[in-house]
């Protein structure tokens, strides 16, 4: 039976943000399917905080996107940096995302994904108005995953108010899906049942990151051309500590290894800094690309990087550029806490495995990528033929079996 949904989310494309790519594929899959899905988001606008060319933050306007109905709602828009502005952003999304979702039909099922804390609060209170279930999506710990990049203290006033809005959220959905065990266990350990929670473990669009082809010009562009090349695609964000990488690369800028960086993101402006002041010649960095055009940029690169900070609250994870790694054939450098990530790397055998804090043990185990090609082989291979357990395909059909589940609980 097709299923009517509404999903919230302010992640979507065509912002170049993980979650915005991964919603999009679900959703399109969905509606492949014949089920009618409904988006509501901002107007797009990640990393930088300003409308994308065509777009501008108005207060409503829909759009149609390959059969997803999308409203784009406005919103306060910050910079990807700083709290504060952040946080009013964030709440402006809630705000603004129920008032002007009033006016959608009645639905089956309201779905919604926290990037951040806030982002479930309209959709919660637009499954009371429209008296349907509501189903959570944990991509990250509120508010543990903001404490370990700001520094908040969590005996602070703040953080025990984001503990209460963390509880209601819980205990207002019907159902929750986490993306790793890790997750499932934090949350029972918090007092949630764990007969509503859902492990659904994330995955990549196999199809996009398959294959990539090698483009002459763009590697001779970037002088990367017949090159050992370490890539990183996506956020530079607070929670990677990519300086980290920037010191390793200093250590390996005579040694014919290179570094490829593709995103934007709140630490962009301190590692290029750091890189000129190290004087590492051996970095490139790229600005925000088209989620169609990465593949291209996947194809220069021997070795994927995967890179978190050094926290706790990173050991429950398994960030999406390991998925999107496998599935572009190339090994894992990961670089962080023992995590859920990390072993999912050692399970599958695709990847080498690093302390984030230390450039120097980074530094080497690129050394060891870089003089055994058979091992490359060998880790990459693995990681592409264990790729499809991963395939957003698998993930959509497991998240649509529990949003089956809520709205069939709500008809009983």
């Amino acid at each position: 039976m097709p299923l009517k949904i509404v999903f919230f989310t302010d992640h979507f494309v065509p912002e170049i943000s993980a979650p915005a790519g991964h919603i999009f594929d679900r959703c399109k899959i969905w509606v492949d399917q014949g089920h009618d899905v409904t988006v509501v988001t901002n107007v797009p606008n990640y990393p930088l905080g300003e409308p994308y060319k065509g777009y501008k933050n108005r207060l409503r306007s829909w759009e149609t996107v390959n059969g997803i109905k999308v409203l784009r709602v406005v919103t306060y828009m910050a910079e990807n940096k700083g709290t504060i502005k952040r946080t009013v952003d964030y709440i402006s999304f809630a705000i603004s995302s129920f008032f002007n979702s009033l006016t959608i039909d009645k639905p089956d099922v309201v779905y919604s994904t926290s990037p951040h804390i806030f982002a479930p609060l309209g959709a919660i209170a637009f499954s009371w108005i429209k008296r349907v279930p509501h189903v959570l999506e944990v991509r990250d710990l509120w508010p543990e995953s903001i404490a370990a990049t700001t520094g908040m203290s969590r005996s602070s006033i703040v953080y025990r108010s984001f503990e209460l809005i963390e509880r209601f959220i819980y205990n207002s959905s019907k159902r929750i899906v986490v993306f790793t065990e890790s997750f499932r266990t934090n949350l029972i350990s918090r007092g949630v049942s764990s007969d509503k929670l859902h492990v659904v473990i994330n995955g990549a669009n196999l199809t996009l990151f398959e294959d990539p082809v090698y483009d002459d010009e763009l590697a001779k562009s970037l002088e990367l051309d017949n090159k050992f090349v370490v890539g990183y695609m996506g956020t530079h964000g607070l929670s990677h500590n990519l300086l980290n990488t920037i010191y390793a690369a200093s250590l390996l800028k005579d040694e014919g290894v290179y570094f490829l960086f593709v995103g934007e993101g709140a630490e962009k402006a301190a590692m290029v800094a750091l890189s000129k002041q190290l004087n590492a010649t051996n970095i490139r960095f790229v600005g925000r690309q088209v989620r169609e055009d990465m593949p291209k940029y996947w194809a220069l690169c021997d070795v994927g990087l995967v890179h978190l900070k050094n926290d706790p609250v990173f050991e429950t994870v398994i960030p999406s550029k390991i998925f999107e790694t496998m599935a572009s054939g190339r090994p894992i450098m990961y670089c962080g806490p023992d995590s859920d990530g990390a072993r999912l790397i050692k399970i599958h055998d695709c990847g080498l495995l690093s302390n984030s804090d230390d450039p120097k043990a980074l530094a080497n185990q690129i050394r060891v990528l870089k003089r055994e090609p058979d091992l490359c082989v060998r880790l990459a291979t693995n990681g592409k033929d264990a790729s499809p357990k991963f395939s957003r395909e698998v993930q959509s059909d497991a998240t649509l079996a529990v949003l089956q589940l809520a709205s069939n609980e709500r008809k009983i």
